[in-house]
């Protein structure tokens, strides 16, 4: 069966990113010349998704207007002869369908995921977060092969890994390969950010998922876990246990994940998606090497 829906939790707080997320979401903080949810979203219809419901929270108005349709926007801009910036705005015509539905309390990924059980009903679906961007102006086809992997394998989940430094192991959720690992492999289990010492490898979950509906039924078993909150993390791992398929698929060299989760990382972002940029980042680019090299002196 194709799967063609798309789950993107953005109800998360960004405590981290205060005051910037005081009174605006995170996943709207832009990166370059756009919104992080809107590379989400780019990434997804991009893999064919068309249907995405996004589960929000208090204060998240704002990803629901920047989806919708603007025409009076369009009609300034073609009255004030500025039509070629009409061409930024492209994306809101994709052809996507558009949900929305409110994590009433903040209990954790797990939670909601499971927000979106009535809509997905028994079809697979595509889990991406929407505050994590993969590969550069998100470049990525993850999420196009993790679903084909998904229906060759007959799995009942299909979870996007990259390579971290051991010492960074305990802010992720680490996979355990079963039988080692190359660009696809079966997991034997998962563990929300373990201490260093009890990490089964250096294989960070990297923020795209693709599940069977499966999911939902070991999210209700599931109890809370690290940080009081239900681990989306817990309920795959009690699928293995179950006799269930798992696997992990390793982001490629150029799809290295985003994590906009704190200000260090934010910045990071911004600047290389800045330099990126095909009009403005050759400036930007001897700009900075011209304020390095002062600094320096």
């Amino acid at each position: 069966m194709p799967v063609d829906i798309a789950v993107v939790p953005v109800a998360g707080l960004g405590t981290r990113l205060l005051p910037a997320t005081k009174s605006q979401p995170k996943e709207m903080l832009p990166v370059g010349r756009k919104p992080i949810v809107q590379y989400v979203f780019e990434e997804l219809t991009g893999a064919g998704m068309r249907r995405i419901l996004f589960v929000t929270g208090q204060g998240k108005s704002s990803i629901e207007n920047h989806f919708d349709i603007n025409e009076e926007l369009v009609q300034v801009l073609r009255e004030s002869g500025k039509e070629e910036l009409l061409a930024e705005l492209a994306f809101e015509r994709a052809p996507v369908q558009y949900f929305y539905t409110r994590q009433r309390q903040a209990l954790g990924l797990g939670h909601a995921v499971l927000s979106a059980r009535t809509f997905v009903g028994q079809q697979p679906f595509v889990v991406a977060l929407g505050d994590s961007i993969i590969g550069l102006n998100a470049q990525s086809d993850v999420v196009a092969r993790m679903t084909r992997a998904f229906d060759d394998l007959g799995a009942a989940a299909i979870i996007a890994v990259e390579e971290v430094a051991p010492e960074e192991a305990h802010r992720y959720g680490i996979v355990h390969p079963r039988n080692g690992t190359g660009d696809l492999f079966e997991l034997d289990g998962l563990i929300e950010k373990p201490p260093r010492e009890q990490a089964p490898s250096n294989l960070a979950i990297a923020a795209r998922y693709v599940l069977s509906p499966a999911i939902f039924e070991a999210l209700d078993q599931t109890p809370a876990g690290v940080g009081g909150e239900i681990q989306l993390t817990d309920a795959i791992s009690r699928l293995i246990q179950q006799g269930r398929r798992v696997y992990g698929m390793r982001l490629r060299s150029d799809e290295r994940r985003f994590d906009i989760g704190n200000f260090d990382a934010y910045f990071r972002a911004f600047v290389e998606f800045a330099i990126a940029d095909g009009k403005h980042g050759p400036a930007l680019r001897t700009f900075l090497q011209h304020l390095v090299h002062d600094s320096d002196s």
